[in-house]
């Protein structure tokens, strides 16, 4: 891997750990979030909500901002932004203080995913194989931190306290700043004109969208404010597509759909999403509620779905060498639909032994399909579109996962705690994602990996 790629991908990996690590540590924390600062239920629920929604809902507006106006730009000013707020939750007096601090945290984090991967995508420049292990170093690094934040989270909460989980964030972060403004070159810039109603549309629609499914939970799937949030996200969406097909200079080039890969590419995100959060979800509950572990040893018995999706992370870009995108996303998927079907059946007395099988291929098979999925799917596209492409991808994500957790924890609720009926639908999520892919991802090795000619939105 070139010097200058290769300082890339490290920058922009320590960008997307912390995106990643923030995710999933403040679970961790909240019972002491709660006992320090004399927070209920409600309170705590929005301390994760208020990341999760800014986040999902910036990530399409934050990809076209950093292909207009620069994406190392974008970055660095949301990995400062994101710094700041960490530095305001590990302050907070009190929850409207950290609650607040959550969503200018997320709205940080919104830049950080898309505009990373423009910026590595530029690095890669037209190599294919270049492209498809930093990809896959970046990817893994996002694996990890998701993974690996019940465990750290447990480690510094019992040496530091609550607070330590959000400062840790401040001295990565400088390094990553210091690191881009020195050595990442600025990806290029799409000049036109701001979508700002595009733009406005689409993200009061995705905020909708997410604090309707959110809102699921305590107030039920028939509640009016849920059915009414869903509704006006609908309308929003309508309304922004309308506006994407009339702009002369759209946010979103609804052109890009028209290659069959990145329309894939995006289902099968949105699909993996919904059964992966879902999943990991269920997963803890089950160690801390089900076999009574503290958080601690929960995060330990994690730790082999952490190991498992690295090294499959790491490993997609060898695999790329033997077979093509579509033969790995399928076959990834169908490990991973093959992973939750063997947890079926696990409860109170199952030995640990026997629920590691689904705990390790589950990961293997993601950390093997998301590398070759965002690969793919930037490769369809001109690098001067790379940023929003890859917002349209990680916005389905995550609204994918916020609607898993939503689901699978309604599933729990009307199967009187029995997760058999969660695992099963999860396979069969995976499984359709699978079918998907070997339908429709490309199956040329040169075309997937950026052939010019097979590129949609224009040529650089």
């Amino acid at each position: 891997m070139r010097s200058n790629l290769l300082i890339t991908t490290l920058t922009m990996s320590f960008g997307f750990l912390l995106v990643q690590l923030d995710v999933s540590v403040v679970n961790i924390a909240l019972a002491s979030i709660g006992a320090n600062l004399g927070v209920g239920v409600t309170g705590l629920q929005w301390v994760v909500d208020a990341y999760a929604i800014t986040f999902a809902s910036l990530l399409l507006t934050s990809g076209a901002l950093g292909d207009r106006l620069g994406a190392r730009r974008i970055f660095v000013g949301g990995l400062s932004l994101f710094l700041l707020a960490s530095a305001g939750c590990a302050l907070a007096p009190d929850a409207a203080a950290l609650i607040a601090a959550r969503a200018l945290q997320g709205i940080g984090a919104s830049t950080l995913v898309p505009c990373s991967l423009a910026l590595l995508n530029h690095a890669a420049r037209d190599d294919a194989q270049a492209r498809a292990r930093a990809v896959s170093l970046w990817t893994a690094a996002g694996s990890i931190g998701l993974a690996l934040g019940p465990v750290l989270g447990g480690a510094l909460i019992t040496s530091l306290g609550w607070r330590s989980v959000f400062a840790i964030n401040v001295p990565i972060g400088a390094v990553a700043i210091w690191l881009t403004e020195r050595h990442v070159d600025e990806a290029p810039i799409h000049a036109g004109a701001a979508d700002r109603r595009g733009q406005c549309f689409a993200v009061v629609s995705l905020l909708l969208l997410a604090g309707a499914v959110i809102e699921a939970a305590p107030f039920g799937w028939n509640s009016p404010i849920v059915w009414g949030g869903m509704t006006a996200a609908a309308i929003g969406f309508g309304s922004f597509v309308t506006i994407e097909i009339r702009a002369a200079e759209p946010m979103l080039p609804l052109n890009f759909f028209r290659h069959p890969t990145f329309s894939a590419a995006t289902c099968v995100g949105f699909l993996l999403n919904l059964a992966l959060y879902g999943i990991l979800f269920l997963l803890g509950l089950y160690f801390q509620q089900t076999h009574h572990l503290s958080p601690w040893r929960s995060g330990l018995a994690l730790l082999p779905f952490a190991i498992a999706i690295f090294v499959a992370n790491v490993s997609a870009c060898r695999l790329a060498d033997m077979a093509s995108p579509r033969a790995i996303m399928t076959a990834g998927l169908a490990v991973a639909a093959l992973g939750c079907w063997l947890l079926r059946g696990i409860g109170p007395v199952t030995p640990y032994a026997a629920i590691l099988p689904g705990l390790v291929l589950l990961p293997l098979g993601i950390g093997i399909t998301v590398p070759m999925m965002t690969t793919s799917l930037l490769a369809t596209v001109p690098r001067s579109r790379a940023g929003v492409a890859s917002g349209v991808l990680n916005a389905v994500r995550q609204s994918g996962g916020a609607i898993g957790v939503a689901l699978f924890g309604a599933l729990m609720a009307g199967k009187a705690g029995n997760p058999d009926v969660a695992f099963v639908a999860a396979s069969a999520m995976l499984a359709a994602a699978a079918a998907v892919a070997a339908a429709f991802i490309d199956r040329d090795r040169a075309a997937m990996f950026g052939h010019p000619a097979r590129q949609v939105g224009g040529h650089e």
